[in-house]
């Protein structure tokens, strides 16, 4: 009989180049969970709501092995939304994996093995689902291993994360503090704006819709 609390409800596995953050272009093993609380109105991934299949987490980790690659995302969807995803994020650590965490920031990362590395992703208002960022994840923020991510679709949401930024002194609290823009937007005013912002900050592009397109999943 399956251990319902060494199981997961998983969308996809597979291996491809990390497309965003600072590792981006590095090879990359992908680990998506299916559900997520939020519904960004750009949102994706919405294949990821619903469905997906059970797996065991000995069943997810030897197929991480045959992939043979050091570096493994839990994404979603929202993969802190499944309460067993905490002891896997501990084993694939003791397994001696480099383990990221891309979160939507809606659930608390509080439990998250000290040893993964977070990726938070602070919602702007034009998502929105501004209002239901969990702020207390902001205070966990390691400057030595845990990023911020500013999905924004226009110049207000660009002004909203500059604010975030000075409250909550992400300059020093994060590694890197990412300004995604919405994939398929003119991002030549965003651009622009971030480059005269003299703010330590990263423009961050979504490197596999460039190479694979929007639409394809599991690259």
């Amino acid at each position: 009989m399956q251990d319902e609390g060494r199981t997961l409800r998983i969308t996809e596995i597979f291996l491809s180049i990390q497309g965003e953050s600072s590792h981006a272009g590095r090879p990359c093993s992908f680990v998506r969970l299916t559900g997520c609380p939020m519904r960004c109105v750009w949102c994706d991934s919405e294949y990821t709501f619903y469905g997906g299949e059970r797996l065991a987490f000995g069943d997810i980790i030897e197929k991480l092995e045959e992939f043979g690659c050091p570096l493994v995302e839990v994404t979603g969807g929202e993969p802190l939304a499944q309460k067993n995803v905490f002891p896997f994020i501990t084993e694939l650590c003791d397994r001696g994996y480099e383990v990221l965490i891309e979160t939507g920031g809606f659930v608390s990362a509080e439990q998250v093995d000290p040893r993964a590395k977070i990726i938070l992703d602070i919602k702007c208002p034009a998502s929105g689902e501004a209002e239901r960022n969990h702020w207390p994840n902001l205070g966990r923020l390691r400057p030595d291993l845990d990023e911020v991510k500013f999905v924004v679709a226009d110049l207000a949401d660009w002004e909203f994360a500059k604010g975030i930024i000075a409250e909550y002194h992400l300059e020093e609290r994060a590694k890197e503090i990412l300004i995604s823009p919405v994939f398929g937007i003119d991002m030549r005013p965003l651009a622009e704006a971030v480059s005269n912002s003299g703010l330590r900050v990263r423009f961050n592009l979504q490197q596999h819709k460039f190479i694979w397109g929007p639409d394809v999943h599991g690259v």
